[in-house]
């Protein structure tokens, strides 16, 4: 049973850790990263779906993505997706094509978006803390019904401590990577 809980928890921490991976490939540092218009949704014949689902998105060079839409009637409906998005971007379209170059960010913005990135890593960590109280919850709630001892319980806790602060220490070390990314000029 605390192999159970110990294993359960061990495999939500690690999705926790992918889940602040997964948002700051969403934050924008000034280089050109596809993965920047992952969370743009646009309308495909009635239903919502990723840019990625209705065009081909590629890196052009350092500041500029590059949009294949596979249909021609796509073009407008891509654009206009990309503006209203909270990326602050302006597509160009040249025939078949359209081009977004991404404006180098000023110092005040790089700052704005360390906070950003700082929060996103507070999440990752508050989400890893709650598993773990989770987890301590369900061992308290055996030792009650007297189906492990308190010594057993002791070396559950201590291993998911371990285990919690590995997990903490992952994010800390992408929030420093990611933050040296945000101030790299």
């Amino acid at each position: 049973m605390i192999e159970e809980i110990l294993a359960d928890a061990k495999v939500r921490m690690g999705k926790s850790v992918e889940s602040v991976a997964a948002e700051f490939s969403r934050i924008r540092t000034g280089r050109a990263s596809t993965a920047l218009l992952d969370h743009i949704q646009v309308d495909y014949y009635g239903s919502k779906v990723p840019v990625a689902q209705a065009a081909t998105v590629s890196v052009g060079d350092a500041r500029t993505l590059v949009i294949q839409a596979w249909e021609k009637t796509m073009i407008p409906v891509i654009e206009k997706a990309i503006m209203e998005s909270d990326l602050g971007l302006n597509p160009v379209t040249a025939g078949e094509v359209i081009r977004i170059p991404l404006p180098a960010l000023t110092e005040e913005r790089r700052k704005e978006m360390t906070k950003v990135v700082r929060h996103e890593g507070e999440n990752g960590k508050i989400a890893v803390r709650n598993i773990r109280r989770d987890a301590l919850g369900d061992l308290r709630e055996l030792v009650k019904e007297k189906l492990i001892g308190e010594d057993e319980e002791k070396r559950a806790e201590t291993h998911m401590q371990e285990l919690t602060d590995h997990s903490v220490a992952k994010i800390d070390a992408l929030v420093a990577d990611k933050e040296a990314e945000v101030m790299e000029v």
